[in-house]
């Protein structure tokens, strides 16, 4: 009983994590004239170094089982600094309701394929399942966008579409080597901080050939501080928790309430337009979370 109330912990925290990373696009969104490299550098670049901060006390503790894994932990620092640079060039290129579905539809299958082949897990029927109808709704969802003149050409939405793809393999590479760090002995918090905080030295100094325009307004300066703070920063946090009791493979698929919100925001505040095939790829994404979240028997 006590097992299982942890493991529903555990999976909450990474439910509320992927709510606020559910608003990144839309917020993104209304920060003007400032490229997606920028945004996706600063907002990951400064929540890395507030998580190094917050967790400064176990990184000393632990870091020499950090740097007894130095392969994952290169992995994981050059995958975090990778998918923000993907992920909003991607909801950039293709808009923030497809940019978000690609990049965390993806991340499930890299991440069961990562724990299949290299940490030799199994993956139960109750994933191929749920990961099967989340696909579905997944591709509903995408072509149940409606395309007007705002969106840019076929030629930009596939690179979007695929930039989304490398966000989600990012993703799932820097969720598995957490994991992998947590398995060896290292605390949560010291594995994800330590992560983010190798990618932040490579994610700031770029703001010295993109971060222009970022504090050029008060709605720009808002939109910056927000995305660092709150879903970068308090999101992970909660991400780490959760990746103690549940495995990344699983993580991943959960967080697929993120696309589920952010398209929703970018329908109401935003104004991107599904039709009725979307919704319907929206609701299988929520049966696939329904039949994540019960306990495995098979």
């Amino acid at each position: 009983m006590q097992s299982n109330s942890v493991n529903v912990k555990g999976i909450f925290a990474i439910v509320v994590a992927s709510f606020l990373w559910g608003t990144t696009g839309t917020a993104a969104s209304y920060s003007l004239n400032v490229s997606a490299l920028a945004i996706g550098a600063f907002s990951t670049g400064i929540g890395g170094l507030l998580l190094v901060i917050a967790a400064r006390n176990k990184l000393f503790s632990e870091y020499k089982l950090l740097l007894q894994q130095p392969k994952v932990l290169l992995l994981g620092g050059i995958s975090v600094a990778i998918y923000p640079l993907a992920f909003y060039s991607s909801m950039r290129l293709s808009g923030v309701a497809i940019g978000t579905v690609v990049s965390i539809a993806s991340a499930p299958l890299f991440a069961a394929l990562l724990d299949r082949f290299i940490s030799k897990k199994h993956i139960s029927l109750q994933w191929l399942l749920s990961f099967f109808i989340g696909a579905i709704g997944i591709v509903l969802l995408v072509l149940g966008k409606e395309l007007n003149s705002i969106h840019n050409s076929f030629q930009q939405q596939s690179l979007g579409v695929l930039l989304g793809c490398i966000a989600g393999f990012a993703y799932a590479s820097y969720s598995w080597a957490a994991k992998c760090l947590i398995e060896k002995g290292v605390h949560s918090r010291s594995a994800m901080s330590g992560l983010f905080g190798c990618a932040s030295l490579l994610l700031l100094p770029s703001l010295w050939f993109t971060g222009d325009n970022l504090f050029a307004s008060s709605t720009n300066t808002l939109v910056s501080l927000y995305m660092a703070i709150i879903p970068m920063f308090v999101g992970y946090l909660l991400f780490a928790f959760g990746l103690n009791f549940v495995d990344a493979s699983k993580a991943t698929l959960i967080t697929l309430i993120e696309p589920i919100i952010a398209t929703i925001l970018a329908v109401f505040l935003i104004g991107e337009q599904f039709k009725v095939i979307g919704w319907v790829g929206v609701c299988l994404v929520s049966v696939c979370l329904l039949i994540q979240t019960r306990k495995s028997k098979i």
